[in-house]
């Protein structure tokens, strides 16, 4: 089987307000070395029997149609077997 995974974060200069939030947040727990906090997104998508190099174009296809926004989003693709 062949799993690929997408690793989706935002692009320099991008606002994070989540991560800001909750640097914010950490830091009223106690958490006073925490200097930044950054948000991610990890799709794990299952591609059945598909070769590696079809499985790597087509998820490429679905991050620019669907699950990255080209403007504010860069993303990184690991296919594993």
């Amino acid at each position: 089987m062949v799993r690929a995974e997408v690793i989706v974060h935002l692009k320099p200069g991008i606002s994070d307000p989540e991560g800001s939030n909750t640097t914010k947040a950490l830091h009223l727990l106690g958490f006073d070395a925490v200097q930044s906090v950054h948000t991610t997104k990890v799709w794990e998508i299952d591609l059945g029997d598909t070769p590696e190099a079809e499985a790597r174009e087509q998820v490429d296809k679905m991050c620019r149609r669907l699950l990255t926004n080209p403007v504010i989003h860069d993303y990184d693709v690991e296919i594993r077997s």
